[in-house]
């Protein structure tokens, strides 16, 4: 089977587009994410070999590419996670269509269920915390960044914090179906937590790049 990130943007734009519920909305915010990070290393490497940026101190070009280098890892795993996501609602799907017949049938149905609940509660968190420790290095980005990408960096800015609370959206729709009540609050207080500090370096990172382009 393909798999959605070998697919061209045309034929993954025409999944979505369509009948069945996966890809859906976790697939997509994976991907949003995937392209701010990759927006913000395009922003790295129109910056390393400019005068402006030769001229910092070395120990400033040395963290500045430290910080573009550790984000080819982030983009890696979401666009693991793209395909993830939608794997992991393929499982509850399978998972409920299995045997319901005898106890064991019933028992190991349940099983499957929660497994593949658990998946897709797990796959989203994951995206939405990436996308936040993306988004942590965006303001040293933006400080030493060539100012003719600032645009960019804001558009990074609005890809990563959109498919981080989407992400979120996803894991909470899934929520009601884990019987683990303990485990329920316990993410719940972790989507609170995620999203008020998403939104949060969201408007502060806005905020810097406005001023950028209110400057010019």
């Amino acid at each position: 089977m393909t798999k959605l990130v070998d697919l061209s943007v045309q034929s993954f734009v025409s999944e979505v587009d369509s009948k069945s519920p996966a890809p859906g909305g976790g697939s997509v915010s994976a991907l949003m994410s995937s392209m701010g990070v990759a927006l913000a290393r395009m922003v790295g490497h129109l910056t390393v070999d400019k005068k402006k940026f030769l001229a910092l101190e070395p120990s400033i070009q040395l963290e500045f590419k430290d910080v573009i280098g550790s984000l080819v890892v982030m983009k890696d795993e979401l666009l693991r996670l793209i395909d993830a996501d939608t794997d992991a609602f393929n499982l509850i799907m399978q998972a409920f269509q299995l045997p319901k017949t005898t106890e064991d049938e019933i028992s190991y149905r349940k099983e499957k269920i929660q497994e593949g609940t658990m998946q897709a509660i797990m796959v989203p968190l994951k995206v939405a915390t990436l996308s936040l420790s993306a988004l942590h290095q965006f303001d040293f980005i933006i400080k030493h960044g060539n100012k003719q990408t600032v645009s960019d960096i804001g558009v990074a800015t609005l890809a990563l914090s959109s498919g981080a609370l989407g992400a979120l959206m996803n894991v909470m729709i899934n929520l009601p179906g884990l019987d683990d009540e303990i485990a329920k609050r316990q993410f719940q207080l972790q989507v609170d937590d995620l999203k008020e500090k998403i939104v949060s370096e969201r408007e502060a990172l806005l905020h810097k790049v406005y001023n950028h382009l209110n400057s010019k």
